[in-house]
């Protein structure tokens, strides 16, 4: 009989991903599709779910005893929690994995909870359930199975049409670290720096331009979201700690240089810090972004483009000291990017690979002063989700996040709406190269 119609799926867990992960499997033949929630969430899901063939149960005990492969799609906080549990009620030889953006404490819960006789293989889809997932990087983890049962979750997957990168625990946490936490920390930055300066960016002329385009877009589309996604990612991975930490330095550290007008120590720093990061790109390298006048039709504001005043793009100077500081090489990670970590990518190398856009900012960073207020803003609020990291406070980060989503929160469908258009482009270019 074919394997669609005999191996049962079960997802511990309704949120985004975890709908997102049954829709597919339904959608690709998969009969057998199980998802539950928590308890008193079951009636209101089986409405949802009423005249679908994916089937609604009680709660991850009824998941555990029947089904052949297993997800916990739930929030890395309480993935220690859950799986102590529901594990051990696993099904003889089932294959259980979880979809938590920080695989150690994740990976540490199945093995000090699930019987021996489970095989424990984790996976971790490198984007939001609101993105396509054709082409874009799907970590799979074999921690504890055989290569039958690893094949198994392969044909499982495939129904993703996403691009299988294979890892370790540790090699996958240490590059969402180097590719997700310093990148939501900047934009997380940018959002309370406008907050506290009681600014919608769209309306500022400084804040107009393809690259303005993509930090206001991105920063609302990470705001939009739900807290936890972030805050699990930053404060469980130890190794996002130190980088969020060195963001911060940088970011102050030019700053200082900024206000003091030490024209050849910046210039001499931020030299260094794009030789370190771009130096070694060959010439044939084709860029993540085709050119920032393409990102200019991706825009709320309605100030005319030549209206548009230069920026110190501070947040982007500080990533690329950050990355040169920590002895980092973004290239090497971009087999496991986000859509996010693209965007972010493309316009920091756009930045530094158009020596009269980086003259600009450097003018801007050194001399104009009508935006110093904007940059200083910046800096303490960077050092503040610095802060809240380090000090590892969920109650402290879901606050601070919940203020600056509150502040956009009328903007968020039509920068949905427009950042959607604007990673399906990046996807496009990128599927092309």
């Amino acid at each position: 009989m074919d394997e669609k119609e005999t191996i049962e799926i079960g997802i511990i867990g309704a949120g985004g991903m975890g709908r997102f992960y049954a829709q597919r499997f339904s959608i690709a033949g998969w009969k057998k599709v199980n998802i539950c929630d928590l308890p008193e969430k079951y009636e209101q899901l089986k409405k949802e779910y009423e005249g679908t063939n994916i089937n609604v149960l009680p709660d991850g005990f009824h998941i555990s005893r029947r089904c052949d492969w297993i997800m916990y799609a739930v929030e890395a906080e309480y993935i220690d929690a859950v799986v102590k549990r529901f594990g051990p009620a696993t099904k003889i030889g089932a294959i259980v994995g979880g979809q938590t953006s920080v695989k150690k404490p994740e990976i540490d819960a199945l093995e000090k909870y699930l019987p021996e006789d489970v095989h424990i293989i984790s996976c971790h889809s490198m984007h939001g359930p609101a993105v396509d997932p054709k082409g874009q990087p799907l970590i799979v983890i074999k921690h504890r199975a055989s290569d039958e049962k690893l094949e198994l979750v392969l044909r499982l997957l495939s129904c993703f049409d996403s691009n299988i990168v294979h890892l370790s625990a540790e090699e996958h946490d240490r590059i969402t670290a180097d590719t997700q936490a310093v990148t939501h920390a900047a934009f997380l930055s940018m959002g309370s720096a406008w907050k506290e300066n009681m600014q919608f960016p769209w309306l500022i002329p400084h804040f107009v331009g393809g690259i303005e385009n993509v930090k206001v877009n991105v920063a609302l589309r990470i705001y939009s979201n739900k807290w936890h996604v972030y805050a699990g990612l930053a404060i469980m991975n130890p190794i996002a700690k130190d980088q969020i930490m060195q963001y911060a330095k940088s970011v102050a550290d030019l700053f200082k240089l900024m206000i003091q007008e030490k024209e050849d120590e910046f210039r001499a720093r931020i030299k260094e810090a794009g030789d370190s990061v771009f130096g070694g790109l060959q010439k044939d390298h084709i860029p993540i972004l085709l050119d920032d006048q393409l990102l200019d039709e991706f825009s709320l504001s309605k100030i005319p483009k030549e209206n548009r005043q230069p920026n110190s793009h501070l947040s982007l100077l500080a990533m690329v000291d950050c990355w040169h500081k920590l002895g980092l090489n973004p290239y090497e990670h971009m087999v496991c990017q986000t859509p996010l970590f693209r965007l972010w990518m493309g316009i920091t190398e756009y930045l530094f690979r158009n020596p009269s856009m980086l003259e600009d900012a450097i003018q801007a960073a050194l001399h104009r002063k009508e935006i110093r207020s904007d940059d200083m803003e910046f800096v303490t609020c960077a050092r503040g989700w610095a802060e809240s990291v380090s000090l590892g406070s969920m109650e402290g980060y879901q606050k601070r996040f919940e203020q600056t989503a509150s502040f956009f929160k009328d903007q968020f469908a039509e920068s949905t709406a427009v950042g959607n258009r604007m990673i399906a482009m990046i996807s496009k270019n990128m599927s092309s190269q």
